[in-house]
């Protein structure tokens, strides 16, 4: 990998790491202000309809000037967005507008790879990027927690600037201020990013013309025979991941009976194993052989659904790790391709958009199926038998698909062609 790939990779990693740890001042603020229950999920849901509502507009903002330029930008609204909690601006719409800058942000963290690295080097690029991604996620909730807790934010406090005064008088203000430098140190990385020296055609501002370019570069990345099943794919493993992570804390109370704070150690190892998958595929998956990993979608929904045997933690987290292997060896794969397919077939920061768009919907999605059924007081084994059996069964009709694809011609040799 060339200098700038790690220059984006230390800009990617303080600034998930902040967008973590402010997550979990946001939930800690909304427990200060005694607001009901039912607000906590909603700051995730604000976040991820920024992607949703956005889609049509990022991608042209992404490709508009260079990335780092924009990585920079979007990276100011996530710290616009923690210095609201300052003002005592309510922690959801804070933390919406740090979703309006992640939203902006992802085109262009994404895009830029295809613009930097030849296409060969995508899955590699994409391995290293998904497993400093989970690594960043594990710190940035363990820094948060961390930085609510009373004793250490009581420790921040005593911390003086000579001859100036911060305006930092509580914890809560000392956990923001730490969160807010890690956002600007993301910030000074993003202006040591190189300038690729890519430029795309004049991209529109009338958002209804916006709005219709999005429309045509979702139908075409769907039709294209390569760009529909990585998309499928990573649509699916995103609305998946979002689920399971809500079935692991159900499943520990229920099945393993421990409480929440153990349960919620449970999520981290499945993100290890995640971890591990994605640094193997960058090892040992080139992007040619990128649709091979497809059978291991199935064997993962099946995997999943034999924790309904295990009623022990010490099982338990063999089984987690490998299901998080499992999940970060096929979508790491997926990803690169769909990158390079949507840099070939229009921009990348139009082909991010449209795969933010798709993975966003489907974790919200899917989400809402999980809140019905335990809204219907299911049994959590029921669940997970459920989850395991779709996950499985549209990775086999994705798998198909493409069999039929390839009976018409054979799709594979697109893949490393040019962009036209």
């Amino acid at each position: 990998m060339n200098r700038g790939f790690y220059t984006i990779m230390a800009a990617q990693f303080f600034s998930s790491l902040a967008d973590n740890a402010l997550l979990i001042a946001a939930i800690a603020l909304l427990a200060e202000m005694h607001s009901p229950q039912w607000m906590t999920p909603l700051l995730k849901l604000f976040f991820a309809l920024s992607y949703i509502l956005l889609a049509a507009f990022v991608g042209a903002f992404a490709d508009a000037m260079p990335k780092g330029r924009v990585m920079f930008i979007t990276n100011l609204v996530k710290v616009f967005g923690c210095s609201l909690m300052f003002l005592e601006v309510h922690p959801l719409l804070s933390y919406a507008v740090v979703g309006i800058g992640a939203a902006a942000y992802s085109p262009a963290k994404y895009g830029i790879m295809t613009e930097l690295l030849p296409a060969e080097r995508l899955v590699a690029a994409n391995g290293w990027i998904e497993g400093l991604t989970i690594a960043s996620i594990i710190f940035g909730t363990v820094l948060g927690g961390s930085l609510v807790n009373p004793t250490i934010a009581a420790t921040l406090l005593q911390f003086d600037m000579p001859l100036i005064d911060t305006g930092v008088d509580t914890p809560m203000e000392a956990a923001l201020s730490v969160i807010a430098l890690s956002y600007l140190l993301a910030a000074a990385f993003n202006l040591k990013i190189p300038d690729t020296g890519a430029r795309y055609a004049h991209q529109e501002r009338n958002p209804l013309r916006l709005i219709s370019d999005f429309a045509h570069c979702y139908r075409t990345l769907w039709k294209d025979k390569l760009g529909q099943i990585s998309l499928g794919v990573t649509t699916l493993f995103w609305g998946a991941g979002a689920t399971l992570q809500f079935i692991v804390l159900k499943w520990a109370e229920k099945s393993l009976h421990i409480p929440l704070d153990r349960a919620a150690i449970l999520q981290g190892v499945v993100a290890v194993g995640v971890a591990i998958g994605a640094v193997a595929a960058a090892r040992f998956v080139p992007l040619k052989k990128s649709l091979s990993v497809m059978p291991l979608g199935v064997a993962m929904g099946l995997v999943v659904i034999s924790m309904t045997l295990v009623t022990s933690v010490w099982l338990a987290y063999p089984l987690l790790i490998l299901i998080g292997a499992m999940s970060g060896y096929f979508v790491v794969p997926m990803n690169a391709l769909l990158q390079h397919r949507g840099h070939v077939l229009m921009s990348a920061g139009h082909s991010i958009a449209v795969q933010n768009f798709n993975e966003n919907l489907s974790v919200l999605g899917m989400l809402v199926l999980y809140a019905i059924m335990i809204k219907m007081d299911l049994n959590v084994n029921l669940v997970i038998f459920m989850f395991g059996f779709f996950v499985s069964s549209m990775m086999l009709v994705v798998m198909r698909k493409h069999q039929r694809n390839q009976r018409e011609f054979d799709s594979l040799a697109l893949i490393g062609e040019h962009k036209h």
